[in-house]
């Protein structure tokens, strides 16, 4: 708490390097983090007292193969990047986590969640590596036991969806400029992706002849979405007014200009609000993933980040 003092009403988490992505752990009080600075971590963060621990790689975490994933070759500790994550409630505090991973392998790793009692502890299931030639950034889980990722390109990225026995598929409709982050509804009709390259939010159908896609414009480049409590999305990322001040900023010399950015989406109407717009400066530089956490909006970052950004909801 020392290395964190507020900035004015503005709070911190210390402690997670480059936290990408944030989820909730269903009926805790706990949130994931996807560390993504060197060989990265996944982090689990107590809301109460804002400590965090190390869930992986450690030497504690456990091994069980699921036979879904039998194309896997086992789990690989070393040259861990996560990326991207999603989280799947299940019964009973178990829940099922999917991570995008880069470094030793190109793939979604699976994980099981256990938080009956105490703090998260992690279970290797599997893994999914992803097709010849495709980098993975977001993943969200799908009714089943199915999910989809977002392939981050420009000028032309799309999506990719993988289900037990078929394997990947190409979503159709889903080429645009650099699909970022990942949700889909619950009924799993819907994708809502972040429009990196077009500054907006993109609606996509799914499973429907013709496809249907709409989108909000919200003026920054959208990385990360997450559902809100209220069942409205929040669409997270970081603007610049030039090239310029991105490249001082990344390089340590000031970051005039830059800012991360979190808007309020109507998922029905796709309709906009910003809600959050900080500075960058020297501990947070690039905002990636807005998570509303009680009564506070969190938000992650990379290129070093050593915290968590915490606002008051509006």
């Amino acid at each position: 708490a020392a290395q964190c003092p507020p900035d004015g009403d503005v709070q911190f988490v210390c402690g997670p390097v480059s936290p990408e992505d944030l989820v909730l752990v269903p009926d805790t009080p706990w949130v994931l983090a996807s560390g993504m600075e060197d060989d990265g971590y996944l982090y689990a963060i107590d809301t109460r007292n804002h400590g965090s621990t190390v869930l992986f790689p450690t030497a504690t975490y456990g091994s069980r193969p699921d036979a879904i994933y039998s194309e896997c070759s086992g789990p690989v500790t070393g040259g861990f990047r996560p990326h991207g994550l999603s989280l799947r409630p299940g019964m009973n505090g178990r829940h099922t986590l999917y991570v995008v991973r880069h470094g030793a392998r190109e793939a979604i790793e699976v994980f099981e969640v256990d938080a009956r009692v105490g703090a998260p502890r992690l279970t290797w299931r599997g893994c999914v590596e992803a097709p010849a030639g495709v980098t993975f950034n977001s993943v969200t889980a799908l009714p089943g036991r199915g999910f989809a990722a977002t392939h981050f390109n420009r000028p032309v990225g799309e999506l990719w969806e993988w289900q037990p026995g078929d394997g990947w598929t190409e979503v159709p409709g889903s080429e645009w400029n650099g699909p970022n982050g990942l949700v889909s509804s619950p009924d799993g009709r819907w994708f809502y992706i972040g429009g990196w390259g077009t500054l907006s939010l993109v609606r996509l159908s799914r499973g429907q002849t013709p496809v249907q896609q709409d989108s909000v414009e919200v003026g920054f480049h959208v990385d990360n979405v997450r559902w809100a409590p209220d069942g409205s999305l929040l669409a997270a990322g970081h603007m610049w007014d030039d090239d310029a001040a991105l490249g001082q900023c990344l390089g340590g010399q000031g970051c005039d200009g830059v800012t991360s950015r979190v808007a309020k989406v109507d998922p029905e109407r796709l309709t906009a609000e910003e809600i959050v717009r900080y500075p960058s400066n020297e501990h947070f530089l690039m905002g990636t993933v807005g998570l509303q956490v009680g009564d506070e909006i969190w938000l992650g970052g990379i290129a070093g980040a050593d915290r968590i950004v915490r606002f008051p909801a509006p």
